[in-house]
């Protein structure tokens, strides 16, 4: 079906916008978002003014950001799921800005300025009865029509609808699939800063374990030193290992994400075409794109535990002669004295080479 272009005023539809603007109301103020707009690490969003006045009230002997006396952070608990926040030194000014939830704002905004009938609003025409509007949509072939085509063109077998129901039903659609894809992305997000989580807690164990090691290889002569080399490679092989597959994960939680959001914005551009029949002629692609996006199975996460590196303790003895057997130990605590830690060396023990601790394949 080919068209050509008219003009004609049509309305405006504020369903969709008034379900977007459900999602940015602050729990505080009970109003719009006002910038900045902070995440908290239970990934839920405050007005900063709103969350300095939860904070102040919670700590109301932490000094002000404009005092001379630096404090220690203070803690208060998030007002939608009573999470408890720990924030440092600076307050709720270290809290992370949602800059995505910010641009939603403006784009709301924005779009909420305009007056229902501020444009003239093109209508188009059907190129086989030049003289036809398009009123109508073809539900057989997915495609806006004209009356006549209906009663004598190519359309004239085919079921159809009045084009506004068609209009309303997509538009609907998509707006749905919209808010899935948002609440989806926040959930991502909230996978995204557990993995980073994982990742400072990885190095901060894997820190940990080299300096139990170089306090007790300290105590050991030369051959212990040599081997004392060997283990620590090991050891960051198996940190080295755990970071790239967690920095992978965050990559492609990453690249989702973007896409994504991507796919949010340009959907809502979508949606700002006051043209039916232009809107629906994207309409089902944008709808498809954003079901198919919603459906996306990411990676699964790490395994519960995945970030431990206690499976690199070691022990140690006075056997002198069995100092070249000494493997990590996962079952082994950090934490023992040296005194209380054996060798397995008649057991017959390989090295990093030879036999791989659990958790490092």
């Amino acid at each position: 079906m080919n068209f050509a272009v008219g003009f004609k005023p049509l309305l405006g539809d504020a369903h969709s916008m008034d379900n977007l603007e459900k999602q940015l109301i602050c729990p505080i103020c009970l109003e719009m978002f006002s910038k900045p707009v902070v995440i908290l690490p239970c990934q839920h969003n405050l007005c900063r003014k709103c969350a300095n006045d939860v904070f102040q009230a919670s700590n109301p002997l932490w000094q002000s950001r404009g005092s001379t006396t630096v404090s220690s952070g203070g803690r208060f608990r998030c007002p939608s799921c009573r999470h408890e926040v720990v924030l440092d030194r600076h307050g709720v000014y270290g809290l992370q800005r949602n800059l995505l939830v910010e641009n939603i704002i403006d784009i709301y905004k924005q779009e909420s300025s305009r007056p229902l009938h501020s444009k003239a609003e093109q209508h188009l025409m059907c190129e086989e009865h030049e003289e036809e509007k398009i009123n109508i949509y073809c539900l057989s072939c997915e495609v806006p029509t004209c009356s006549l085509c209906k009663v004598f063109g190519a359309h004239k077998d085919c079921e159809v609808a009045p084009l506004p129901t068609i209009y309303k039903r997509q538009k609907s659609e998509l707006s749905d699939g919209i808010a899935m894809l948002v609440a989806g992305n926040d959930r991502v997000q909230a996978v995204i800063t557990q993995m980073e989580e994982v990742c400072q807690t990885i190095e901060d164990n894997s820190r940990r374990q080299k300096q139990l090691l170089n306090q007790r290889f300290e105590t050991l002569c030369a051959v212990l030193e040599e081997r004392k080399g060997e283990l620590l490679q090991a050891l960051a092989r198996a940190q080295e290992e755990k970071l790239q597959r967690v920095r992978g994960l965050i990559r492609q939680y990453g690249d989702h994400l973007e896409a994504s959001s991507k796919l949010v914005e340009s959907a809502i551009q979508s949606m700002e075409e006051p043209q039916m029949a232009l809107y629906l002629q994207q309409a089902k692609e944008l709808i498809n794109k954003v079901g198919t996006m919603s459906k996306v199975e990411l990676a699964g996460r790490p395994e519960p535990g995945y970030e431990s590196m206690e499976q690199f303790s070691v022990s140690v003895e006075h056997v002198a002669e069995m100092l070249r057997t000494i493997d990590f130990q996962p079952g082994a605590s950090g934490e023992e004295d040296d005194e209380e830690i054996a060798l397995d060396g008649e057991d017959g023990l390989a090295g990093p080479e030879e036999e791989r601790p659990e958790g490092l394949h």
